[in-house]
């Protein structure tokens, strides 16, 4: 017989169980208890799922204060917190207005504002880092109320702008652009005031990085650019490895909307080393960092490897943020557009179609009826549905009744859109964009042209007539032209536009010359231009040689390598 394998259990181990279990009745003795003990033992609630229990200890803001001292188990923290929302506990929105009700309180009393500020800022990250901004922004808007009540000197300005840090991210993450606006202008006159005071040279590095945040999302590439790139100047060695990391993705996403792909991978590529040995692989921020990677992966037409890093980050994110989560839903839709785009040839959208559900079942649940980030996600689905309906066979006008739910998602979008961004916006003119192509395979041909036209209009003004975006809104144009307008000759001028903007930005293997060059052979087909047709025929299968020799030879999505000194980096992106 063989020996019985014992596991000997710590008493330690074997009295958290016990106490747990009696939770009740040894309540009064815990406040006496160490922050890392008391962690463990709301920690046991929640692995024995007596979550009704934990959600009365943790709704108290002394409790929670104190569970958020201990940073080295902030996964856990997270986990039993969104479980605590899930069991709709609402013990996020307890917290903020406690906190709320603390900063009232105790305005008058300048004594404790240091405290009570701190904890702010501890409390406003972490509701944010939990994907609940609301609930982050409540607080961190209290607590930047209790600073601007508070003496002025460079110390409060300092508690100031770190309150502006984590608030701007707030607002910029839930599309609040109102307040992140307001935000900003408090920073930036905050940040006049430091530099006539002693503290002149604080560092504020994680702050331009936020600002480059909230001006890449409201898709002003330029501001975002600039922001980034003053954020990167800023860069030091000393500080801590999460701002490092932010503000290398954050670069990088910037030099990826101005199509500089080059400084974009250089960046992304170290911060994902970075992000790995800084937090590890099962960690939010991770998460975070991965999917920036898989923009960059997916823009720089690395589809496949985009899929799979997006499945990665889904894959994290869902491990710690179970289901009814907004950076789920996020994870979600973005896995849904890489796959759409990955099965755009083949029309198998399952997948997408059900990662992009279940966005939209989470954002529903979670947000206020037209949000923006709702509407994000509806412009997803309005693609696919698109693309399903041209590819099913009609059956009892089945095509025409997706057609038809895509155009009012897309509509919808439009209207948000311009709403939050105005008609002069990148955004914008997607969503036209969008509407071409959907008029196009409704039919509806003029108003098709129309859209179009749009979007290039508002592109070109913006980006300027060399910019990936526009490539793409000429390319569908000539489509048009092409395919249902007999206009060969307006459509030839726009595929030589739209393949000369490809081979600039992405070179001779990018994926989507097939499509220029498969419409200049139908153009020359109908045109009865023999000789141009062959030489295109010629360079459609060098296409296809060179696209198979960089499927044999593309890299792994996510190479197992150190970061590079940071210097290093910094003088190489200057020296690009």
């Amino acid at each position: 017989m063989a020996d019985e394998v014992k596991c000997t259990r710590s008493l330690y181990e074997l009295s958290i169980p016990a106490v747990a279990n009696q939770f009740l009745n040894y309540k009064k003795y815990l406040k006496y208890l160490p922050e890392s003990v008391l962690f463990d033992l709301y920690h046991q609630l929640y692995k024995d799922k007596k979550l009704c229990l934990l959600g009365v200890e943790l709704s108290d803001l002394n409790t929670f204060s104190r569970m958020l001292k201990v940073t080295n188990r902030r996964i856990h923290l997270l986990k039993a917190f969104q479980a605590l929302m899930d069991h709709e506990t609402n013990v996020g929105n307890e917290l903020a207005t406690s906190y709320t009700t603390w900063c009232t309180t105790h305005k008058e009393n300048t004594a404790v504002h240091e405290k009570i500020i701190n904890l702010g800022l501890r409390l406003g990250g972490f509701l944010s880092d939990a994907g609940w901004y609301p609930e982050s922004e409540k607080v961190l808007i209290s607590c930047r109320n209790l600073c601007l009540s508070s003496t002025q000197n460079s110390e409060t300005w300092c508690h100031t702008l770190d309150c502006c840090h984590k608030l701007l991210h707030a607002q910029a993450a839930y599309n609040s652009f109102i307040g992140a606006a307001a935000t900003y202008k408090l920073a930036l006159d905050t940040i006049k005031k430091l530099e006539k005071s002693e503290r002149k040279n604080a560092n504020h590095a994680a702050l331009y990085a936020e600002f480059s945040v909230l001006f890449f999302i409201r898709n002003e590439y330029d501001l975002a650019y600039k922001w980034s790139v003053d954020a990167l100047k800023e860069l030091k060695p000393f500080l801590p490895g999460y701002i490092i990391v932010n503000v290398l993705r954050q670069a990088a996403k910037s030099c990826i909307v101005k199509r500089d792909y080059q400084k974009a991978g250089l960046l992304m590529k170290q911060a994902v080393y970075l992000a790995r040995e800084v937090f590890d692989i099962d960690h939010p921020k991770y998460s975070d960092v991965l999917l920036d990677y898989g923009f960059y992966l997916l823009n720089s037409d690395s589809i496949v490897n985009s899929v799979a890093v997006y499945k990665l980050a889904y894959e994290i994110r869902k491990a710690i943020f179970n289901k009814y989560n907004l950076h789920v839903a996020i994870a979600h839709e973005d896995l849904a557009y890489a796959l759409y785009v990955q099965e755009y040839s083949s029309g198998k959208f399952s997948q997408a179609s059900t990662h992009i559900n279940r966005a939209i079942d989470i954002m529903e649940k979670l947000l206020p009826e037209k949000h923006l980030m709702l509407s994000s996600a509806k412009r997803v689905k309005a693609l696919i549905l698109e693309e399903i309906a041209l590819d099913s066979a009609p059956a009892n006008g089945s095509d025409q009744n997706l057609f038809f739910k895509s155009e009012t998602l897309h509509l919808s979008a439009l209207l948000l859109a311009k709403d939050a961004f105005g008609e002069n916006n990148v955004q914008t003119a997607k969503h036209y964009g969008n509407l071409g192509r959907l008029y196009q395979s409704m039919r509806r041909y003029q108003e098709a042209e129309e859209m179009h036209l749009k979007a290039i209009g508002i592109k070109e003004e913006l980006l300027g007539p060399d910019d990936y975006e526009v490539g793409l809104s000429i390319g569908h144009l000539a489509s048009l032209y092409n395919f249902h307008m007999n206009r060969y000759r307006d459509a030839e001028e726009l595929y030589h536009r739209s393949i000369a903007i490809s081979l600039k930005l992405f070179g001779k293997s990018y994926s989507g010359l097939e499509y220029d060059y498969r419409g200049l052979l139908h153009v020359y087909t109908k045109l009865e231009d023999h000789e141009k047709y062959l030489d295109y025929m010629d360079a459609l299968n060098n296409w296809k040689e060179l696209r198979d020799k960089n499927a044999e030879s593309e890299e792994p999505p996510i190479e197992k390598k150190c970061p590079e000194p940071l210097e290093n980096v910094i003088t190489a992106f200057f020296s690009m």
